[in-house]
Order: structure tokens, then C-alpha cells, then sequence
């Protein structure tokens, strides 16, 4: 039945560094018992206990790992590891917490400390955030490791593009290399030790997050490590709420963004049989926000989650304690640390509304596996593409931008999302400085490397505004998987912020087309980052072995059978097509006018492939029984300006007390999740939402009632709305300790249902209930 599972199933967990207590008991799958200190094993234990299944999760960058760096483990002091600027200042998670360049040695460090954990028990072992940051790469570690690596002396990533691309492909690796080890290890020591296959999971932000805040880290490159059997989805609000721009405007999209987030995470998974969790935070590591803000933007992302079908597990929560225990706002702490100081004016705790639909939201993420789905609209595949190497080249090396001008811009661009934020329309003033980005040609190149990304978000952007679920795609799997493209008819692709590893990526993607794709290519060459020793610039490599291609784009135009430089247009190659717009697309996001020009030649290419698409400001997934719907603003004079209405019978999955409705009307910036009873209509016994969870929902032998067994989280008021055959003319209920308790109840006739609701004081009920 639905929402009754057993926890083995796994669908839903937490991570928690405190042991168990009665508020964060939210009857999740499983608990990711954070760190490995003295308590670590006191821990798993108590959460074992209350019946979850256990998990370990520590950083691999970052951690209390004093005793190694100071030199208590092996004798030899190792802040030499630390990451490092090029100013000799160490980059820092903490006070004596740096992020580390990883060793050989850190790597066998960690492999010892975390056998603890396998000796405790634990299924299942996290490593968390693989991350170097772009300003590093100076350390006396990382130059021992690129003189290993390149075999010949370091060179400062500074001084050229090369050194930059080179170094940053190398903090990639070191990362793969130490994952690598450190599973490979505990894996074969908890099969010889204890006979037990033990399960290595890495979480991670997404490559698009990564990419935009100039962190290093193997993303795609997980795929290639055997020892990986999945990862966790780090998107939250803190990843998504962080500004893009679109039609010239600065500001935060946070639903958008992390709707492409979640979307390329997913690619890490397909076709590999590994497991993906995608997270959600009801609050964020920023304490200075408001409850308000809070449930605004988790909604945001959570519904954007539940947008990709192809992923139903789900990590429901970092830090419960801090969310159930915490008072918000409160003042960050110095140098915007994110460790709360002291409380702001306005500063609770959580309003019991939100404490009991994020409960309600832990039950409904359970639902979630639904063979059946379908997206409102358009159902052409339409990908954009992205790749590690995106990583690489976030940065400028000295010399091809005035640093003073790159950082008034980031200035002022931060300065606006602020002031947007806070509910004062900028938007002229916006565009206003974004014309300036436009005509001004150092600006401009200034622009393209800021913390907006503006040559990925302004491929992405005006097509999801306008209704069309485009998502980010991985380049380097076509190498990978026979037919990872197969999900896609239309893919757009640009070398201005990525570059294929090799030939045959360029290739492969020139047969995708010649068998019926179709391409679409932006880009005007103007990238710095093509200049790099790369393989398209090789001599060997060009027809006639004279010279090489100036860019990759160039290769592959010759392997689709076209000029190296084809002018603006459609061109038909074999079955498929290429259209080709020599534009830098960072330009899409500077004015409104760009945007619908490139909606416009889009539209042309998915009428070709007899797909038609109707501008919308929705995206709406029918997923199972639910309606999952999200209508974003910002739409021009050419979008819908009626509300999205769905009339029927349903319950709101949004409102604590799954309120019957018989039509909602959504308009813009407006979300909803809704059960639509016409999806049941023969079933006399399911759980259509709870706050507490199901354990056993039972007719009695007679067939005059029922029982039934649930538990939630202590200070909650918990609702459950059930679907039965009758409606309840009495029912008891009782705790574990033998104590009633009282429970209201209510019947709908239109939807068969009874709305119950009771205090919860963290204890199994026992309700038995006559018709």
C-alpha cells in the first residue's frame, strides 16, 4: 500500500552530527550519522535503535582532521595539504579546517579513521563534497602533485591559460584518485572482516553549481569510478538562490536554477544502475533569513525536484536538529561565516505550520516511485550540454581582463540581486548596466567569467521561462553509453565555456545528427580558453596536417560535413539537421530581444522535428495520483497571461490538513502539489497524505473497521488523511506506554476519505476504528 514501506527500501534519509532526539525522530528510511569522532559509534548505535537504517557521512575536503594535520597521526605536520592562493593564504572551512589538497597520505588517513565506522556497523559510507577551489592550487602539495602528474615542474595557474586548465584538471583528478582509494578500501575491508558488502555513496553539489561558483570537483568523472554506487543531490536553496541573469535582469531564480540542477545530477546515474538521492533543505546554511524566506524558496526546490520522474529517493533534510531546534533570523558570524551569532529582530522558532508540512513532505517524498508520468505539453527531448571540462576555464588567467572593472561588475551585479531580493524593483537599472556589458568589449569578457555564468544560464533560461523543460545533458557520456542520447531529439551545444576531451566526442555527436538529431550550435569562437594546448589545435589533426583547428567547433563542423566556419543558418546532414548561430551566448542574457530571437530559432528547429511549442510560463508533471505544477514569472508580451487552472477532485498535498479542493488556479511564482482522486477511483484503502508515518493500515477481521499503527516527531501536530470504504463512528487510540490518546476525525463524502489529527509526542499510536 502506498506510504507503508519498510525502511530497508531506503528512500528517504537525513544527516544529523547530533545523536537522536525526540523532535528530529521524523520517520525517514535512514540516518547518516555525520563525522567520525569519539561519539561516532555511540551514535549509530542510538539511531539503530529507534529502527533506522544507519549510514556514515563525512567531508573528504574539509573536516576535524587536526590530529593529521598537526601531525599526532603519523609524526609529520601536513598543513603543507592545505589548499593554498596564490597570495600563500589557506583556504579555509573553518578556523583550523582547511580544505585539503588530497595526498596519498590524506587518502590513507581517512581509509583509517572511517574502519571505525565499518566496525560499527554502518551499511553505508558518504563522502561528502570533493572540492578544490579554482584560487587554489599554489600549496607546496599540489606542486609536488602536478610535477608527478604532467612530469615536469608546476607552474602557477595565473601565469597562463594552460597552467590554468592544467591545474584545475589535475584538482579534478586528485579528488577521483582519493575517492577511488578510499572506497576500494573499506570495501575490501568490510568483505574480509565482517563478510559484509558495505555501499559507497558520494554527495555532491551539482556540476552546474560547481561550475558557477568556481569549485573544482569530478562530476562526470564519478561515472568512471567502480567503487561509487551512487550519490546524493546537494541542491538547496543555497546552491539555487545564487543570481543569473535573464532579459538583462540581475536577480534570484531559485526554482529554475535548481530544476537544472537537479536535471544534470540525474545524469550521473543514467544507465549505470547506480542510486541518486536528490536533497532539499527547509531552511539554509545563510541563518539571516526569515521562516518566510525559508519555506518560499524549499518549496521552490522541492518542487523542482519532483519535476524529474526519474528519480524517487530523496535526502530530506541536513541537519534536522537545526531546523526543528533552531531560531531564525539570526546575525552570521563574523567575516559571513554561516555559524549563528546572535538573534536578528523578529528571530523565532519554527512556525508549527512549516514543522508539520516539511513532516508531511518526509511521507510524500516516499510516494514518489511512480511508473506513471507525463509532462503537460511540449515532449520533445531538448538538452543543452555540459561537461567537467566547463570547470576548467572559470577563471581568467592574468592579462585577459582588468581585474578592477570584473570586480565592480560582480559588485554591482550582487548589489542588485540584494536590492531585488528585498522587494525593490531594479530591473531598468539592470538592464541599464547590462547594455553597458554589451557594448563594452572588456566588460563583456569580464562578464562571461562572473559568478552569474552567463554562457550557460543564457542558453537555459529563455526556454524553461517559456515552458520548455530543457535540461542540462553530460557531453563526455556519449563515450560512455551506447544511446545515451536516445531520451534526446534536439540538443544545443557551445565550446565557449566547455571543450570536448577528445576527437571522438565530436564524432559521436556528428553521427547523433547524420542519424536524425538535431544541433544546435552558439558560439562566435571568442573564448580565450580555445588557445590551450588542446587536441583540435594539434597540427596531426587537421585535414591535410597543416595547422590544426583554432577551435573544436571548427572539427566538428568538418565531421558533420560543413564549412569549418558555416555562416548563420540551417543546414540539413544526412537524416538530422545543425543550426548554427555565430553568437557568444553569454549575449542571450543581456537583453529580452536577444532572448526571443533565440526562442524563435529554436521553435523553428522543433517545428521541423513536427514538434510544436506552445509558450507557457508552467511546467506541470502528472507523476502517479500526483499533480506536481510550477508557473514562473517574468513572462513577455508573447506569454499566456491566464492563470493554469486544474479543476476536478483533489487534495492539496501543501496544506497541512491535505484540504479537499475542487479547483486550483495557480498564477505567477506560484507552486502546488495536488492528489488527484480520479487516479483511485476503485481503491477503498490508501493513504492519500500523513504526517506521521504509516506503519500498518489493516481492516479488522469482521470487517467493521480498522486498524492501524503510526509515529511521528515529538511536538508536532500530526494530520492523516486516509482513504476507507465507510466513514469512522468511533475509534480508540493508545501509545506505546498504554496512554489514549486523543484523535480528532472528520469525513469527506466526495473523496471517501477521514482527516484525522493528534498531538504528537514522538510515540508509536495504536488506533482502532469502527465503521
Amino acid at each position: 500500500m502506498a506510504y507503508i514501506r519498510e525502511r530497508s527500501q531506503e528512500l528517504t534519509g537525513y544527516q544529523e552530527s547530533a545523536t537522536w532526539q525526540p523532535n528530529i525522530d521524523i520517520q525517514c528510511d535512514f540516518v547518516m550519522v555525520y563525522g567520525i569522532d569519539a561519539t561516532m559509534p555511540e551514535r549509530v548505535q542510538k539511531f539503530r535503535e529507534k529502527g533506522y537504517v544507519v549510514h556514515l557521512m563525512t567531508g573528504i575536503s574539509w573536516g576535524e582532521y587536526q590530529d593529521y594535520l598537526y601531525g599526532k597521526y603519523d609524526g609529520r605536520n601536513h598543513w603543507d595539504e592545505s589548499q593554498m592562493d596564490r597570495y600563500g593564504k589557506h583556504i579555509k572551512h573553518g578556523k583550523e579546517v582547511p580544505y585539503m589538497s588530497p595526498t596519498i597520505a590524506f587518502a590513507e588517513y581517512l581509509t583509517q579513521k572511517l574502519k571505525a565506522a565499518v566496525d560499527a556497523g554502518v551499511e553505508a559510507i558518504h563522502m561528502e563534497e570533493p572540492e578544490f577551489w579554482d584560487r587554489g592550487g599554489y600549496s607546496e602539495a599540489f606542486q609536488r602533485e602536478y610535477l608527478l602528474y604532467y612530469r615536469e615542474p608546476w607552474k602557477a595557474p595565473h601565469s597562463s591559460l594552460d597552467a590554468r586548465y592544467k591545474a584545475s584538471k589535475l584538482k579534478a583528478y586528485l579528488y577521483a584518485r582519493t575517492l577511488g582509494y578510499i572506497g576500494n578500501a573499506l570495501k575490501e575491508y568490510a568483505l574480509t572482516k565482517y563478510g559484509r558488502v558495505l555501499r559507497f555513496y558520494v554527495p555532491t553539489h551539482s556540476l552546474l553549481n560547481y561550475t558557477q561558483w568556481k569549485i573544482i570537483s569530478p562530476e562526470g568523472a564519478l561515472i568512471g569510478i567502480p567503487a561509487v554506487d551512487g550519490y546524493i543531490a546537494q541542491v538547496w536553496t543555497g546552491t539555487s538562490r545564487p543570481a543569473n541573469v535573464y532579459a538583462g535582469v540581475v536577480k534570484e531564480r531559485t526554482f529554475e536554477t535548481a530544476f537544472l540542477e537537479y536535471g544534470i545530477m540525474q545524469e550521473l546515474v543514467k544507465g549505470t544502475g547506480r542510486r541518486m538521492w536528490f536533497l532539499h533543505d527547509p531552511i539554509e546554511d545563510n541563518p539571516e533569513y526569515t521562516w518566510d524566506d525559508y519555506r518560499y524558496n524549499y518549496l521552490k526546490t522541492a518542487i523542482a525536484s519532483l519535476l524529474h520522474p526519474a528519480v524517487c529517493n530523496y535526502e530530506i533534510c541536513p541537519w534536522p536538529r537545526r531546523v526543528f531546534d533552531g531560531v531564525f533570523p539570526r546575525k552570521a558570524g563574523l567575516a559571513g561565516g554561516t555559524v549563528p551569532t546572535w538573534n536578528m529582530q523578529g528571530a523565532k522558532a519554527i512556525p508549527p505550520e512549516y514543522a508539520t508540512l516539511l513532516n508531511s513532505m518526509v511521507q510524500l517524498f516516499g510516494d514518489m516511485d511512480q511508473a506513471e508520468y507525463s509532462f503537460e505539453g511540449i515532449e520533445e527531448g531538448v538538452g543543452i550540454l555540459m561537461s567537467d571540462s566547463g570547470l576548467f576555464q572559470r577563471s581568467y588567467p592574468d592579462g585577459i581582463i582588468t581585474e578592477e572593472k570584473a570586480a565592480a561588475l560582480e559588485h554591482a551585479m550582487e548589489a542588485l540581486k540584494d536590492r531585488m531580493h528585498d522587494g525593490e524593483d531594479c530591473s531598468v537599472e539592470s538592464q541599464t548596466l547590462m547594455e553597458k556589458v554589451k557594448e563594452d568589449k572588456d566588460l563583456y569578457q569580464s562578464f562571461t567569467q562572473s559568478s552569474t555564468f552567463p554562457n550557460f544560464f543564457g542558453m537555459a533560461m529563455p526556454l524553461l521561462k517559456y515552458g520548455l523543460p530543457v535540461r542540462p545533458v553530460l557531453l563526455d557520456n556519449i563515450r560512455r553509453y551506447p544511446g545515451y542520447f536516445d531520451d534526446y531529439m534536439t540538443l544545443i551545444l557551445s565550446y565557449e565555456y566547455i571543450k570536448p576531451e577528445s576527437p571522438d566526442v565530436n564524432n559521436a555527436l556528428a553521427a547523433w545528427v547524420k542519424s536524425g538529431g538535431s544541433l544546435v550550435y552558439i558560439g562566435d569562437g571568442s573564448d580565450p580558453y580555445h588557445q590551450v594546448a588542446g587536441w583540435w589545435n594539434r597540427s596531426s589533426l587537421s585535414a591535410g596536417g597543416k595547422g590544426g583547428y583554432p577551435n573544436p567547433s571548427e572539427h566538428l563542423f568538418e565531421m558533420l560535413g560543413l564549412s569549418v566556419t558555416p555562416k548563420d543558418g540551417l543546414y540539413e546532414v544526412g537524416k538530422g539537421r545543425v543550426m548554427v548561430w555565430n553568437l557568444s551566448p553569454a549575449r542571450l542574457c543581456l537583453t529580452s530581444e536577444l532572448a526571443g530571437e533565440y526562442r524563435s530559432r529554436l521553435k523553428e528547429v522543433l517545428a521541423l522535428r513536427g514538434s510544436e511549442w506552445r509558450y507557457t510560463n508552467q511546467l506541470t508533471l502528472r507523476r502517479g495520483p500526483y499533480i506536481i505544477s510550477a508557473v514562473m514569472d517574468e513572462g513577455g508580451e508573447d506569454m499566456p497571461r491566464e492563470a493554469h487552472v486544474f479543476k476536478g477532485l483533489y487534495a492539496d498535498m501543501l496544506a497541512g490538513d491535505y484540504a479537499i479542493i475542487k479547483e486550483k488556479s495557480l498564477t505567477k511564482d506560484e507552486n502546488t502539489i495536488l492528489f488527484d482522486f480520479s487516479k483511485i477511483e476503485e481503491e477503498d484503502w490508501r493513504v492519500i497524505g500523513c504526517s506521521a508515518r504509516v506503519f500498518s493500515l489493516d481492516p479488522t477481521e469482521e470487517g467493521t473497521g480498522f486498524t492501524m499503527r503510526v509515529k511521528a516527531a515529538d511536538r508536532l501536530k500530526a494530520f492523516l488523511r486516509i482513504r476507507l470504504p465507510k466513514p469512522v463512528a468511533s475509534l480508540e487510540a493508545e501509545d506505546e506506554k498504554g496512554r489514549k490518546v486523543p484523535v480528532k476525525y472528520t469525513w469527506d463524502e466526495d473523496t471517501r476519505t477521514e482527516l484525522f489529527c493528534y498531538d504528537s509526542s514522538n510515540q508509536e499510536v495504536s488506533i482502532r476504528g469502527v465503521f
